[in-house]
């Protein structure tokens, strides 16, 4: 079996900055997971980074990303 990256250690941040940050990545490395074929991607890049409707939906995927991250730092409180 192939190994695998492990790229999320932990959804645990020093900041809300960084936090939002790891949803983005977290958001990408879902679309790569889902499409796996890099050459789609890249051709869909142009048809979404045109389609506003599209681009709102994947600000809603990294708002809910964050909401994650947020609530497992719970909200950089202690």
């Amino acid at each position: 079996m192939e190994q695998k990256e492990i790229w999320l250690e932990s959804l645990i941040t020093s900041t809300p900055q960084e936090g939002r940050e790891l949803a983005i990545k977290m958001a990408r490395k879902t679309i790569a997971a889902i499409q796996t074929d890099s050459e789609v991607r890249k051709k869909l890049r142009n048809e979404y980074a045109n389609d506003t409707t599209q681009l709102i939906a994947s600000a809603h995927v990294v708002a809910v990303e964050f909401q994650t991250i947020a609530q497992a730092n719970n909200y950089w409180k202690k």
